[in-house]
C-alpha cells in the first residue's frame, strides 16, 4: 500500500501544478496572443501569399496541409515562448513563502521535480490546445475541403510532442538549479533554441546523419521530410510564401507520417526527458543556502557581473534624477522611471552611447544591423523594467501614491518608449530626410512593442511571457524580407505608412487597454 503513496502524492501535485498554471493571467494573455499569431501566420491565398508551397505552385489547404504547415511554425514559437510560460514556478513559491514547506516535505526530489514537470507539460499541452482550437476555425474560414481533427491530432503529437518535453524538461532545470534560475537559464535557453534551428537546417541538407533527426525537437526537419516523400521534390517552403497562381495546385495525402517516422519521433520524446535527471539530481529543495527569496530573479549573471563594473557610469544618470525631482507631475516620474532603469542596469548606458555614436558615424549600409541590435538590447531591458515593481514585490505600494495602478502603468510605458527613443532615435533621424516612411516605422514599432510590453507585463506579472513572445518576434522580423507587415522596426526597409499605421494603433490600443486593465479597481 505504501509503494502507491507516492504516485497518488505525484498526481495530486501534478493537478495542482496545472490548476496554478491555468490561474495565471499570462496564461490567458498567452492563449489571446496564439489566437493572433495563428491567424496572421496562415494568410488567405487571394493575398497572393499561402503556407505551403511546392516548385512556386500552391498546396490546397487541406486538413493535412494546414495541420502540417501550422503545426512546424507552432513547433518554432512553442520551442521558444513555451520555455519561458514554464518556468517561474519556484520564483513564485519563494516569494510566497511556501518554499520552505514545500522543500521541507517528506516529499522526495523525484516527486516534488517530476509533479512540476507534468504541471508544465499540461500547461503547454492546453495552450496547444487552444492553438489548434484557433486552426480548425481557421479552416472553416479559408481551409479546402472538410476538416479531419484526427489527422490534426496525429499531425500534432508527432511533430510537437517531443518539443513539448524538452521545453518543459529545461523549464523544469532552469527552475531546479539555483545557477540557472535567473536570466542566465533565460539567456542559455536561447542559445540552445538557435542551436536546435541550425540542426534542422543541417538535417535537410543532403548526405546528413540520420541519427541527427532524433534532436530536432522542433519536428521542423520532419515536416520538409514529410513534403519532399510524398511530393517527390526538394524545392519545398513553409510560411508565408509568394507562389505563381497559373501553376497548377498539390495536395498532400491525408495521412503523412509511417511507422518508422512515428517511432523515431517517439525515440525524441524520450531523449527530451535528459534535463530531468540533472533537474533530480541538483534540486535546491528551497534550500536557505543555496536560494533566497530576494534573488529568486536576480543571481550574478554575466550581465550582472558587467553591470557591477559599469556601475561608475551610473552617475551620468545622476544630473536626470535631479531634472525629475523639479518636474511636477508625470513628466517628471517618467524620467525618474527611466533613470532608475539606467541606474540599476549600467550596462545600458553604454549600450545606448554606442548606439548613438554608432547611428552618427557608421555608413548608412550598416544601421539596418546596429538598429537590430539597439531594440534587442531595449527590448530585453525593457521587458524586466514594466515587471520590476511585481518582482520587487512593492505593487502595492506604488499602486497606493497618487494616481494609483493606472498612473504607474502610463509611467512605466512612457519610460520604456523613452529608452527606446534614446536606443533608436538617432537611426531614425538619419532616415528622416532619405527614408522618412521608414523613420516613422522606427517610430511606430517603438511605440507597439513598449505598450504590448507594458501591457502583458502588467497582465502576466512576469517579464518571460513579453521576453519569449519578442525574442521569437525578433527572429522571425530579422529573416523575414520583403515583408512590410512584419518589418516592425523598419529593419529591411519594406515597411510602409500602412504598416507603420497598424504598429502604431496596436501600440495605442495595447496602452489604453493597459490603462483600463490597471484602473478595474
Amino acid at each position: 500500500m505504501t509503494r502507491h503513496i507516492p504516485w497518488r502524492i505525484l498526481a495530486v501535485l501534478a493537478a495542482s501544478e496545472v490548476r496554478l498554471r491555468m490561474r495565471r493571467m499570462s496564461t490567458l494573455a498567452a492563449v489571446l496572443a496564439i489566437a493572433a499569431i495563428s491567424w496572421a501566420m496562415i494568410e488567405d491565398p487571394s493575398s497572393g501569399r499561402t503556407l505551403l508551397i511546392v516548385e512556386d505552385a500552391r498546396v490546397l489547404y487541406t486538413s493535412s496541409a494546414l495541420a502540417l504547415g501550422s503545426a512546424t511554425l507552432a513547433g518554432l514559437l512553442f520551442s521558444l515562448a513555451g520555455f519561458y510560460l514554464a518556468r517561474g514556478r519556484t520564483g513564485e513559491d519563494l516569494r510566497s513563502g511556501i518554499g520552505g514547506v514545500v522543500g521541507a516535505t517528506p516529499a522526495g526530489n523525484l516527486v516534488l521535480v517530476g509533479s512540476r514537470w507534468l504541471g508544465a507539460v499540461g500547461g503547454l499541452l492546453t495552450l496547444l490546445g487552444a492553438f489548434m482550437l484557433t486552426i480548425l476555425a481557421l479552416h472553416l474560414l479559408r481551409g479546402e475541403g472538410p476538416v479531419q481533427p484526427l489527422v490534426y491530432l496525429q499531425t500534432y503529437c508527432v511533430l510537437l510532442l517531443p518539443m513539448v518535453l524538452f521545453a518543459a524538461s529545461c523549464a523544469v532545470l532552469c527552475d531546479s538549479w539555483a545557477p540557472l534560475m535567473g536570466k542566465r537559464g533565460d539567456i542559455l535557453y536561447f542559445f540552445v533554441w538557435t542551436a536546435m534551428l541550425s540542426l534542422g537546417g543541417m538535417i535537410e541538407e543532403a548526405g546528413a546523419s540520420p541519427a541527427l533527426a532524433i534532436l530536432d525537437f522542433t519536428g521542423m526537419a520532419q515536416a520538409m521530410e514529410a513534403m519532399r516523400l510524398y511530393l517527390s521534390t526538394d524545392s519545398v517552403g513553409i510560411g508565408a510564401m509568394t507562389f505563381n497562381a497559373a501553376l497548377p495546385t498539390h495536395t498532400l495525402p491525408q495521412w503523412l507520417w509511417s511507422g518508422s517516422q512515428v517511432a523515431g519521433r517517439l525515440f525524441s520524446c524520450l531523449l527530451a526527458l535528459a534535463p530531468l535527471l540533472p533537474a533530480v539530481l541538483l534540486f535546491h529543495r528551497f534550500s536557505p543556502d543555496r536560494v533566497k527569496a530576494g534573488k529568486a530573479r536576480q543571481r550574478r549573471s554575466p550581465l550582472g557581473v558587467l553591470n557591477g563594473w559599469l556601475r561608475p557610469l551610473t552617475r551620468i544618470v545622476q544630473p536626470l534624477m535631479r531634472l525629475a525631482a523639479r518636474v511636477p507631475g508625470t513628466p517628471g516620474q517618467v524620467l525618474a522611471d527611466a533613470g532608475l532603469v539606467l541606474t540599476t542596469a549600467p550596462s545600458a548606458i553604454l549600450a545606448i552611447a554606442a548606439s548613438i555614436v554608432g547611428a552618427l558615424v557608421l555608413p548608412a549600409a550598416v544601421l539596418p544591423g546596429l538598429l537590430a541590435g539597439a531594440v534587442a538590447w531595449w527590448g530585453i531591458l525593457c521587458s524586466e523594467s514594466t515587471t520590476r515593481d511585481f518582482s520587487a514585490n512593492c505593487d502595492g505600494l506604488t499602486a497606493a501614491v497618487p494616481g494609483g495602478a493606472g498612473r504607474r502603468f502610463v509611467r512605466q510605458w512612457a519610460a520604456s518608449a523613452l529608452l527606446g527613443a534614446l536606443f533608436t532615435g538617432t537611426v531614425a533621424l538619419r532616415w528622416s530626410s532619405d527614408e522618412p516612411v521608414r523613420a516613422c516605422a522606427v517610430a511606430a514599432g517603438v511605440l507597439a512593442l513598449s505598450g504590448f510590453a507594458a501591457l502583458l507585463g502588467q497582465l502576466s506579472r512576469t517579464p518571460r511571457l513579453f521576453l519569449g513572445l519578442f525574442l521569437f518576434g525578433l527572429y522571425v522580423v530579422i529573416n523575414a524580407t520583403g515583408m512590410p507587415m512584419l518589418d516592425v522596426v523598419g529593419f529591411h526597409g519594406a515597411a510602409n505608412l500602412r504598416s507603420a499605421t497598424t504598429f502604431m494603433v496596436a501600440g495605442l490600443a495595447a496602452l489604453a487597454a493597459g490603462i483600463a486593465w490597471s484602473r478595474r479597481t
